[in-house]
């Protein structure tokens, strides 16, 4: 996913290398977390089953996963950012100004970050969930 981060952001001409690090990195870390966390989901889900629902398994939960897992971390940076201007640590309003950065930082994430994902990271997906097909279908 980081590599499908890159490409993206190559191909639009980013011109602040620090930045094209940061993204390449959430975006590696989010895919690196998820991978593990949806293989055991896919595989919970699918154990002994036909390959058609197998495969639809490991690539929604793929998908979702890392789509999830990257999103949180996104969040949690743009919060860190945020923080500076929010209330004391655990007060009611610290715990209404944190759910709306979130919220905002999650939906921000959608709506740019998604982007990000095309072509690369969906051929990836794809060959991800196809690689991983014969794990999930059978139990240990």
């Amino acid at each position: 996913m980081g590599a499908s981060a890159l490409a993206a952001l190559l191909v639009d001409r980013w011109e602040t290398p620090a930045l094209i690090r940061t993204v390449v990195l959430l975006f590696t870390c989010g895919g690196a977390i998820a991978f593990p966390i949806a293989l055991a989901l896919a595989r919970l889900l699918a154990s002994g089953a036909r390959p058609e629902p197998a495969f639809a398994a490991i690539f929604v939960s793929l998908a979702t996963a890392t789509i999830g897992f990257t999103a949180l971390f996104f969040a949690l940076c743009y919060r860190s950012y945020y923080a500076q201007w929010h209330a004391e640590p655990l007060t009611h309003l610290w715990a209404i100004q944190f759910i709306h950065t979130a919220a905002g930082a999650v939906y921000q994430f959608a709506v740019l970050g998604l982007r990000l994902y095309f072509p690369v990271g969906f051929v990836a997906l794809f060959g991800g969930a196809l690689m991983s097909l014969r794990f999930v279908r059978h139990a240990r």
